[in-house]
């Protein structure tokens, strides 16, 4: 039997409401499917249970957004990325809705949809805490790959491999309608930013990592140092002051708790680590939004809802469900 948290919010004036977005987008990466991850996730119950077992005040328009009218018929490459304009519109949507559940007050809870929807769902989320609170925001970023590869830097030109450099300003752009909507108030400090789980990192990634002295935590050192000690060093790196927003990759699990995924890559964290990131985000009662992104239902039918079952254990634990 689930209770609702005992754990008192320090950021939210509403911390029993929680905001919804669904985000069938797959524009950031070459894969379909992906679009589908937000649909399969309700239709498995994950809202009824944040509702019924977790007594949220479930805010959803019951629509799963493909932002269709928003994504433009040209859309070329630019700097190497690929459908830029797409990603930069339908990013530039989802900051806004976003920001209208943050800005209230309410926990937030993103369902994509592939990494790149992050542009829109973290840079809503830190413009709401700046104008709210007056503060800067965290990310904790769990994952197996980085997703920090300026355009220039990136193999693929997928731009779901680079939403953390726009979102920390390592890239710019100029230009309106590719990320050119991007202000100072959406943007993450490089100091505020720790990553968990990495195992796939590019070498363009691996030096801007280190140049800019980004925390982050490998599964190398996961396996030295246990979960329990790496969440712990990760959040005394944020401080305990900071608002959090945890982006959680479903990539991170290993491929055999989450197989149908985009980018699977060996040697991931098992679900009860994935599940004690959460918790333990959670606890600090600092947590006040949430992404879930790369379910693909559509790539491996043996494993679809295994990992859609993985991606919902997340999101419960990381809005306060207990073992005991």
């Amino acid at each position: 039997m689930t209770l609702p948290s005992t754990i008192a919010s320090r950021f939210l004036s509403h911390p029993n409401q929680l905001g919804v977005v669904a985000v069938g987008f797959n524009g950031g990466q070459c894969k379909k499917g992906v679009e589908a991850a937000p649909m399969a996730l309700i239709e498995s119950g994950l809202l009824t249970q944040l509702s019924e077992d977790l007594d949220y005040e479930v805010h959803h328009d019951n629509t799963v957004h493909y932002y269709e009218k928003d994504i433009p018929a040209e859309d070329p490459d630019h700097r190497g990325m690929k459908k830029p304009r797409a990603v930069s519109a339908v990013t530039e949507k989802l900051s806004q809705q976003v920001y209208n559940y943050a800005k209230e007050g309410k926990m937030v809870l993103t369902l994509g949809g592939d990494h790149s929807i992050a542009i829109g769902s973290v840079s809503g989320t830190a413009k709401a805490i700046r104008e709210r609170l007056g503060r800067e925001m965290a990310v904790i970023w769990v994952d197996a790959h980085a997703d920090i590869n300026i355009p220039e830097t990136s193999d693929s030109g997928n731009i779901h491999g680079m939403p953390m450099a726009f979102l920390t300003r390592l890239a710019r752009e100029e230009k309106r309608d590719i990320f050119g909507w991007l202000q100072d108030e959406h943007i993450v400090s490089t100091r505020k930013l720790v990553y968990i789980g990495l195992r796939d990192v590019d070498r363009g990634e691996k030096k801007i990592l280190r140049d800019h002295n980004i925390k982050a935590f490998s599964m190398h050192d996961i396996d030295r140092h246990g979960i329990g000690r790496v969440v712990d060093m990760a959040l005394a790196h944020i401080g305990n002051d900071t608002p959090i927003h945890l982006s959680f990759d479903v990539d991170a699990l290993d491929p055999q708790w989450a197989p149908s995924t985009g980018t699977p890559v060996r040697g991931g964290l098992t679900l009860r680590e994935g599940d004690f990131i959460c918790e333990a985000v959670h606890e600090t009662g600092n947590c006040i939004a949430m992404d879930l992104v790369e379910v693909n239902p559509s790539l491996e039918t043996k494993g679809a809802s295994e990992t859609i079952r993985a991606g919902c254990s997340l999101v419960r634990s990381a809005l306060g469900d207990t073992l005991l």
